[in-house]
């Protein structure tokens, strides 16, 4: 199946934002909030990533995808997360992040994967 709902996508935008929030929480990140608090701009994040795993996108493509994005939005490199003066230190090619923020992208793209895996299944198994 690869003609997911709307609904199924926000599904796995949601899980994939609260997963990403937990393990951001868990390396010192506090700065995520949880879904329903969160900024359109950072839904709207979680939804093209999700697009972009059903399109084949895996963690690192994710990760260019992500920053061309920022881009787009006026982002630039910065050493502390700072979303008021659009600074991330993330704005790095992949092979230059450091593992913990690799191990992200890798379980932002599992967490979608599993999530719309399970409306791939059939009924009543």
């Amino acid at each position: 199946m690869n003609n997911y709902t709307d609904e199924q996508i926000l599904a796995a935008a949601k899980a994939a934002h609260e997963c990403n929030r937990a393990f951001c929480v868990a390396i010192g990140d506090n700065s995520q909030l949880p879904w329903e608090f969160a900024e359109q701009w950072q839904k709207d994040s979680a939804l093209n990533g999700v697009k972009g795993v059903i399109n084949g996108d895996g963690p690192e493509q994710s990760h260019v995808t992500w920053c061309n994005e920022k881009y787009e939005a006026g982002w630039k490199f910065g050493p502390i997360k700072d979303a008021a003066k659009k600074e991330h230190p993330c704005l790095v090619d992949y092979d230059q992040l450091p593992f913990h923020q690799k191990a992200k992208d890798h379980v932002y793209v599992a967490v979608v994967k599993g999530v719309l895996g399970t409306f791939d299944q059939e009924p009543g198994i």
